[in-house]
């Protein structure tokens, strides 16, 4: 990894990319992940690079969401694993969701790299690596059909941190609630899903952890937090984040 200055403007933006690039050179991340990534800093930027109101309310409800669920799953992609693989173990445990790789550009090289991150980060159990027990969500033809049957496929609720839209939909005509992490407010994943958190996962994850800790075992407050929640709202507010963003640079310009 490149050393680069903390005193740097753009340290903290740099230093995911380097975590992405390292997890490119280990197999975790797919070239493609790389685009992404370029695409949600983008989104960032107009965000103000900052996690706002807006996604901290989406926040407290995803944690009361994992903490209500039955049956939660995290879905684990490339990107998710280079780039906040403790944080998902943490989640995992404090929520008793299971984690599970799912890819979209999937080879079993990948699988593993991805097994292996997740383990180092001090997962037990990892679903998605065993054919024998696959199956296939409808409503898909990407890889991403292909779920565990003990997981995803089970699942009441599933955390799909930097997903597709087209899987999205189908997990909700599946009829599992679905909380996903999108930089893009106008996206077809944040549109579908129940409750986006239109935050950088590097930031939102952190927090989704300590609130899950705040909100556990604290029924009445969890559920107030999941009640007073609507995602399209949710969503107008961050399209407003971006706008109120864009007028005050434009009026420095």
């Amino acid at each position: 990894m490149a050393r680069i200055p903390r005193s740097h403007p753009r340290y903290e933006s740099l230093l995911v990319r380097e975590r992405l690039v390292g997890g490119f050179e280990q197999g975790l991340v797919a070239k493609e992940g790389l685009m992404a990534h370029g695409r949600g800093e983008a989104f960032d930027y107009l965000l103000g690079e900052r996690t706002g109101a807006a996604p901290k309310r989406a926040i407290r409800a995803a944690a009361a969401q994992l903490l209500a669920a039955g049956r939660p799953v995290i879905s684990v992609n490339g990107n998710a694993a280079a780039l906040c693989p403790k944080q998902l173990v943490a989640l995992s445990r404090l929520t008793g969701a299971s984690l599970e790789v799912n890819l979209f550009y999937s080879t079993p090289g990948r699988k593993r790299a991805i097994l292996g991150a997740l383990k180092r980060a001090g997962a037990k159990s990892v679903l998605g690596a065993d054919p024998s027990k696959s199956a296939r969500l409808g409503g898909t033809d990407s890889a991403r059909r292909v779920v565990d049957r003990d997981g995803i496929y089970a699942a009441d609720v599933v955390l799909v941190p930097l997903e597709d839209g087209d899987r999205t939909a189908a997990l909700k005509r599946a009829g599992k609630k679905v909380i996903t992490f999108d930089l893009n407010p106008l996206s077809r994943t944040a549109r579908a899903a129940d409750i986006t958190i239109v935050d950088n996962i590097t930031r939102g994850m952190e927090l989704l952890v300590s609130e899950c800790k705040r909100l556990k075992g604290r029924e009445r407050a969890a559920q107030g937090a999941l009640a007073g929640f609507e995602n399209k709202a949710n969503l107008a507010r961050s399209v407003s984040q971006i706008r109120g963003n864009l007028a005050r640079r434009a009026g420095h310009a």
